[in-house]
């Protein structure tokens, strides 16, 4: 059901079209849940799968996530959006399968840089240098705590500010700042020689995944 797809293309709802899908899901309606799971699926799987580092336990995970939160529909609060909702279920469960294992490391994988400057994105992308920077950002992003991971990938990728961060990680937002600090010194003295600045390395979203 989730094949490890990292589809930059995935639809993203609005809040709007979001809440009337949640509204027609809870009254048993299978294309507005299917339309949600199409909708996230892909996103979901490659945040888990960075932390997990595994396929089939990220399959698993989020198939429980996504049964979890259907099942718990008329709990939900449309204060929220859907896909925070579910991305907090998806990183418990991530959180609860790393316990169990007793592999805890304090590590969450997930960097995305985001940027603005599509266009030297899009030339990077077409360069061996890109794929080579890509590949040492991973390195640097695996580095990383699995709360700072987290932060990272939400923040860059999902695109999530640090309030919604804090609802999604269950912390206090002081915490995701934190972490988004601590890891954006880290990834800057790791890439140190291969990026000349931090705002560089943040217009590298689309190779970084």
């Amino acid at each position: 059901m989730f094949a490890r797809h990292f589809d930059k293309g995935a639809s993203r709802l609005t809040k709007k079209v979001e809440k009337r899908l949640v509204t027609q899901a809870r009254r048993g309606k299978e294309d507005a849940a299917r339309i949600l799971v199409d909708a996230h699926k892909d996103r979901l799987f490659a945040f888990v799968w960075r932390i997990l580092r595994n396929n089939d336990d990220s399959e698993e995970i989020c198939q429980e996530a996504f049964l979890r939160a259907f099942s718990s529909l008329d709990s939900f609060s449309s204060e929220y959006r859907f896909s925070t909702w579910l991305f907090t279920i998806g990183y418990r469960l991530c959180l609860n399968h790393i316990r169990r294992r007793k592999s805890f490391t304090g590590e969450v994988d997930f960097s995305t840089m985001a940027s603005s400057a599509s266009g030297v994105s899009e030339q990077l992308a077409q360069s061996e240098e890109a794929r080579r920077l890509k590949d040492k950002i991973w390195e640097a992003v695996d580095r990383l705590s699995v709360p700072q991971r987290a932060a990272v990938l939400l923040f860059y990728r999902e695109e999530m500010s640090c309030e919604q961060i804090a609802k999604t990680l269950g912390m206090p937002m002081a915490t995701v700042k934190s972490h988004l600090h601590r890891a954006r010194g880290r990834l800057r003295d790791s890439l140190a020689g291969l990026v000349k600045d931090f705002s560089q390395l943040e217009s590298l979203r689309d190779i970084a995944s």
